[in-house]
């Protein structure tokens, strides 16, 4: 499979960060935005809005014509969890057939509990659905720091070819096929990341917030393997790795919320207008969990917090009084 032009649908941080990287590898990228004013901003000033200081790159060719972005070897579908069913809807339309289409959000979808990649395969049946997720902040990507992530596809060569495809000296895609174990662990850790801003927020010290960490993983591996997941997925990169990354700094925009619910605010406006996935996320993981018997006190505790149903000194006490038990 040959890889040489790669569309980025998505001009926000990440999605500008990615076009970065994808044109660090040598590819010739095509960097689509929805927003005029957003579009005009980056084709005029080669910067985005979201991450000031970094330019863009010249080769990189800034286009608002959706049809202009689906002529690609792949594209990288960078658009929140809710909106991947239009954007991917509108794709179907114009992308040729067997085009990889790559999910970067991380998030189920309300209401039909699909994952990305099922929406993609739903909404563009000729293309083919892959996802790339792990621990890896925009800012970070988009200024050359070493990053390590997963990237999955069903067929073994497509996830390889792929991987190769934007690989930098400084961004490395591990590839896989557990396509829906990467997608389990992209999506239940913004909801755990909540749940660590909030002990930060709390003041509740440094134990807590590791027993949080190592207890959400629990959940997070209980739930994958209910779904199908490899355990080493689980343990991988985009799995723990990204946990780990997103319940211990402030550049994740579920834990600032989180941390801003631990300081007393409401939910409805702990994420400060950012998107943060967790909060759309917590309801539905929730749902899944249930569906299936898993046991996800964590997730459980923070989707009543977000719905306002509980209050975070009740979530807390509610986890502190869970009756005793074997730790495996």
């Amino acid at each position: 499979m040959s890889i040489e032009r790669i569309s980025v649908l998505g001009g926000g941080a990440w999605g500008t960060a990615l076009a970065l990287t994808c044109a660090r590898a040598g590819r010739s990228v095509t960097l689509w935005e929805f927003d005029a004013a957003s579009a005009e901003h980056l084709a005029s000033k080669r910067e985005s809005k979201f991450l000031p200081g970094v330019r863009l790159d010249d080769g990189i060719k800034v286009t608002r014509a959706l049809a202009e972005a689906s002529r690609a070897d792949a594209i990288l579908l960078v658009v929140p969890a809710q909106a991947m069913r239009v954007v991917a809807k509108s794709l179907a339309q114009t992308v040729p057939a067997n085009t990889p289409l790559i999910a970067c959000a991380k998030g189920i979808e309300h209401g039909t509990h699909k994952f990305m990649t099922e929406v993609i395969a739903e909404c563009a049946p000729r293309a083919t659905p892959a996802i790339l997720s792990g621990p890896s902040f925009a800012a970070d990507v988009a200024r050359g720091l070493p990053t390590a992530v997963t990237l999955a596809a069903a067929n073994a060569e497509t996830a390889e070819a792929l991987a190769h495809a934007i690989n930098t000296a400084t961004f490395r895609p591990y590839h896989s096929t557990d396509v829906r174990g990467v997608e389990i662990g992209g999506a239940a850790k913004n909801v755990l990341a909540i749940a660590a801003g909030i002990v930060t927020g709390r003041g509740l010290g440094a134990s807590a917030a590791a027993a949080l960490t190592t207890r959400g993983f629990a959940e997070l591996a209980r739930f994958g393997r209910a779904f199908g997941a490899k355990s080493e997925t689980m343990t991988g990169l985009s799995g723990l790795g990204d946990l780990i990354l997103t319940c211990s700094s402030p550049q994740s925009r579920n834990f600032s919320a989180g941390v801003a619910l631990g300081k007393g605010e409401k939910a409805a406006t702990a994420t400060h207008g950012k998107l943060a996935e967790g909060v759309f996320t917590a309801p539905v993981l929730l749902e899944m969990a249930r569906e299936r018997n898993v046991e996800m006190p964590i997730s459980a505790a923070i989707a009543a917090v977000l719905a306002d149903q509980m209050s975070v000194d009740e979530a807390i006490e509610s986890l502190l009084t869970r009756p005793l038990k074997s730790e495996h």
